[in-house]
């Protein structure tokens, strides 16, 4: 039926859209690198040992635990308390289990055996019963006071012990992390109880999905007050996002704010932190064997010789995490490191004087000092680069001051080398030195091992190349490049006008070489210079390698950098860098930022129908098909304008003080604004996918009644229109005072999903009973007739007393159809509490707080009474005329304040259906 009634230029329409937000979820769920994380793997059966808490938390927490992890002999010896070590708590995110803590508590554990447990660390884990609190928000308070009473009872397990902890460290995944930070919004929560907090792939900035007002309020109280109280926090944070292979939580909500006044924070995307370079998913992020041996070394560095606990010094605290995280110099943590080291003992010292210079070690017997002089190099060139293929953690480039040939002493710059994948370098600007007379690398002796050492003087200019990427809407049928024509080891592209997050692009990189014969590797790093989410590609040379260009923030307004493309290549081939757009992973980037919101332009779309089927049936006596009117009455000017024109209006502050004074919300557009999301059209991108979607939606319920209706004429026997319109049927107060009860009691997503099966049950009576009809009128078309005259004198004759005629019926059905898409939506918003509530059904019986009770006190009896609501009952109430036009104002009122807010979606839908059961009484 519904295909029938539109146009196939419509149908080409709707399904060239299928197609592109194919596209666009098919970047997000598949578009990215392979899953290049090692597993980690326990040598020793894990153990998790119970800790036992007092009577009443227990009681007044029945669904959660608090854990020990152990394996082995630690696992054994630790069942008799107190404990000696380190404590860290582990607190898993949405559906997580605390047997999560295994990866990082056993690589622990190894690497407190190797040093003989001079130090080591107790890993605990809480149990929140893998609550969906990414869903359910109303769970988030209680998980963070459990939490503060598990940090109370962990500290009280090394009372007596000589060196007792007074802290712990926390490890959050996912909504662990948020749980983690609210514990300082905790009235009686002492902050000193934290030393340190690392949370992984947590969305610090705003909720996943904001499908109910308390995940909202409890992001607002956490955020605002990080922010007001920033000046007093001193609390060490390190947040770690899973680059594009997360893509339940893009990385951008990991970023935590940054403040001026707050400087122990740090935010950094996987591909990024030395000695890992992956992008994770959200749940390898936490058994990634790169990243855990990461933070692992990064805790054991943390650690005061003098107290045998994680240091209180925020300064060392910081140091370290930027080490392991963010710059690596491819040596050992020292917290105040000798630059001044001794160049002694027998060693050869050789002179180079040439601008390019390699060496290849292998089998050295001899310690040899290399010596660039660089009075002269000064007059021609900027910089000097130095790379090794020794990866191991010993200074080898120094500095001399006022030397000939060789030097007792130099200054190491070794802790200014960065480390990557196969080599480490260091760059210098030469003027940044003047004190230096000399550069030294040193070669040790070796046996048996090959490396390679690189060094060569240039201008900037010369390895700086400009390179402009290609316009938006180029749809990658264009494209730019340049040739690397020189032999130089390294290359900065500056990717000129990019910084948005709407924008995307592939990178292909051709390699030729000439006169090489043995493997040679060169690396591609993208550089993001406002956000630590850089990432690294490896290429086998000569070879075509293509890179993804994509942000996970976007460029801030006050920022002037370029992003760039940093290249490691080799002296003996030639590069070309080719960028173009790529639509694709343009439409994942939609998808990716704002897919979220697609929920509130399906619904816009749907209501904007329904007003057009309600005006139809004033108007016209009868209701136009859904398909028809969403075609006709879903059109982006109608909503949009609104939107755009209170935006604008918003930034006078005469309108402002009006908006704050009627106790209006925050515009979800400025929300969006300040989140640095923006993108150009993408209101109606969305706009266009809602319609997609809620015309496909429209078909697949059709067809779903249909469906239902003959399986119902299989199963019971053939049933006839009702003879007689009652609006309320003896049975219908009874029901709905029960549905109200079950709401009261148990869940209102519950009683709300009773409600719409009931509705959905009295609309498959309704088109068997039409089906029925139309086949009797097919066998015996000449008592059809005499029925239809029948069924008219009646309509005549009788008025309190109505009869459904066929047509009726018809139109009736087609108002249900539409009736049922948009309850369908509902039903699907209020899910997550139901879940939620089946989950823990165990240990609650009934749902507190309820965000969707309010809801289902007002949508129970509509919903009851629009079940037995048919057109004929309603196209001569006086109310109807403005029951149609009350959906237009709702639909724009969704995308303004629903978009970035799911549950508020409800408020707006129920309006226009209550209006709709009141026609049957005015």
């Amino acid at each position: 039926m519904l295909l029938h009634s539109v146009n196939l230029w419509n149908l080409a329409f709707y399904a060239f859209m299928v197609f592109m937000a194919t596209l666009g979820l098919w970047d997000v769920f598949f578009g990215f690198e392979e899953n290049k994380c090692s597993m980690s793997y326990m040598f020793e059966y894990p153990e998790y040992q119970k800790i036992e808490l007092p009577k009443k938390l227990a009681k007044r927490y029945p669904a959660y635990e608090l854990y020990l992890y152990g394996e082995g002999s630690y696992a054994e010896e630790h069942k008799v308390l107190p404990l000696t070590g380190i404590p860290v708590l582990f607190l898993p995110g949405n559906a997580g289990s605390y047997k999560q803590v295994r990866s990082i508590g056993s690589i622990a554990l190894r690497k407190a055996e190797d040093i003989d447990f001079k130090y080591h660390f107790d890993f605990f884990s809480v149990n929140f019963n893998e609550e969906l609190v990414a869903l359910y928000g109303g769970s988030l308070q209680k998980q963070t006071k459990f939490v503060h009473e598990c940090i109370k009872t962990i500290l009280k397990l090394y009372k007596g012990q000589e060196f007792a902890p007074k802290s712990v460290a926390i490890i959050g995944h996912s909504m662990g992390g948020l749980v983690a930070r609210a514990l300082l919004t905790l009235k009686n929560f002492k902050h000193d109880l934290i030393n340190l907090l690392v949370t992984q792939a947590t969305p610090h900035v705003a909720p996943v999905m904001p499908l109910d007002r308390f995940i909202t309020d409890f992001y607002m109280t956490v955020n605002n007050y990080w922010i007001l109280n920033a000046r007093q926090i001193n609390l060490t944070t390190l947040s770690v996002a899973g680059g594009f292979r997360d893509y339940q939580v893009r990385s951008g909500l990991t970023f935590l704010p940054k403040l001026s006044h707050h400087t122990s924070a740090l935010s950094v995307v996987s591909s990024a932190v030395p000695k890992t370079w992956v992008s994770t998913d959200h749940l390898s992020i936490v058994w990634c064997k790169q990243l855990q041996l990461t933070t692992i070394r990064a805790f054991f560095d943390l650690i005061d010789a003098d107290t045998k606990q994680i240091t209180q010094n925020p300064k060392k605290k910081l140091s370290v995490l930027n080490h392991h995280f963010i710059r690596h110099p491819a040596k050992h943590f020292e917290e105040n490191p000798s630059i001044i080291s001794d160049l002694t003992g027998t060693s050869m010292w050789v002179p180079v004087k040439v601008s390019k210079w390699t060496y290849v070690a292998y089998n050295e017997s001899d310690k040899i000092y290399f010596t660039f002089p660089l009075a002269n190099h000064r007059k021609i060139y900027t910089h000097v680069y130095c790379q090794s293929t020794m990866l191991d953690t010993n200074s080898w480039i120094f500095g001399c001051i006022n030397s000939t040939s060789m030097c007792r002493q130099g200054i190491d710059l070794s802790w200014k080398a960065e480390l990557l994948p196969t080599i480490k370098f260091l760059m210098l600007r030469l003027q940044d030195y003047p004190s230096l007379s000399h550069l030294v690398v040193y070669v040790p002796s070796i046996h048996g091992s090959k490396f390679v050492v690189d060094c060569e003087f240039f201008k900037k200019e010369t390895r700086s190349i400009q390179l402009p990427v290609t316009h938006l809407f180029s749809f990658g049928l264009s494209s730019r490049k340049v040739i690397l024509n020189t032999s130089g080891l390294f290359y900065n592209i500056e990717l000129l006008n990019f910084g948005q997050i709407y924008q995307a692009f592939k990178i292909n990189v051709v390699s030729k070489c000439s006169g090489v014969k043995e493997e040679i590797t060169s690396i591609y790093k993208l550089h993001i210079p406002w956000s630590y989410e850089d990432s690294l590609t490896i290429a086998q040379v000569p070879s075509s390698t293509e890179i993804s260009v994509k942000l996970h923030i976007a460029q801030p307004d006050n920022d002037s950098h370029v992003a760039l493309l940093k290249m490691y290549t080799s002296s003996d081939c030639q590069y070309e860098v080719t960028v173009k757009t790529s639509f694709s992973q343009i439409l994942g980037q939609v998808v990716r930022f704002h897919g979220g919101a697609l929920p509130a332009y399906v619904i816009s779309s749907i209501l904007l129908a329904y007003g057009g089927q309600l005006y139809s049936l004033f108007s016209t006596g009868h209701c136009l098909e859904y398909a028809t009117l969403l075609d006709k009455e879903a059109k982006p000017y109608k909503v949009d304008p609104f939107v755009i024109m209170v935006k604008f209006l918003l930034g006078y502050k005469w309108f402002k003080e009006l908006w704050d004074m009627l106790l209006l919300p925050e515009l979800d557009a400025i929300v969006l604004t300040s989140q640095s999301m923006c993108f150009p059209l993408v209101s109606l991108i969305l706009f266009l996918f809602g319609t997609c979607t809620a015309y496909w939606g429209g078909l697949l319920s059709s067809t779903s009644v249909r469906l239902l209706s003959s399986l119902w004429l299989a199963l019971k026997r053939p049933s006839e229109l009702p003879k007689d319109i009652k609006i309320i049927s003896p049975d219908l107060p009874i029901l709905t005072i029960v549905l109200i009860l079950i709401s009261w009691t148990t869940c209102g997503a519950f009683a709300i999903l009773l409600t719409y099966l009931y509705y959905v049950f009295k609309i498959v009576h309704l088109q068997a009973s039409l089906t029925t009809f139309k086949n009797s009128q097919t066998v015996n078309p000449k008592h059809a007739r005499r029925s239809e005259k029948k069924s008219n004198h009646h309509k005549d004759s009788i008025v309190h007393h109505l009869r459904l005629s066929a047509s009726d019926a018809e139109d009736s059905l087609r108002m249900h159809s539409t009736l049922i898409n948009l309850l369908t939506w509902i039903v699907l918003l209020s899910m997550p509490s139901l879940i939620y509530w089946l989950k823990n059904l165990r240990y609650y019986f009934k749902l507190n707080p309820d965000p969707c009770k309010p809801l289902a006190f007002i949508l129970i009896p509509t919903m009851a009474i629009l079940g037995n609501t048919y057109t004929t009952s309603i196209k001569s109430s006086k109310l109807l005329k403005t029951t149609s036009q009350f959906p237009l104002p709702l639909a724009v009122g969704v995308i303004a304040f629903g978009s970035s807010h799911l549950y508020r979606v409800p408020c707006f839908v129920f309006i226009p259906l209550l209006l709709h059961a009141l026609c049957n009484f005015m």
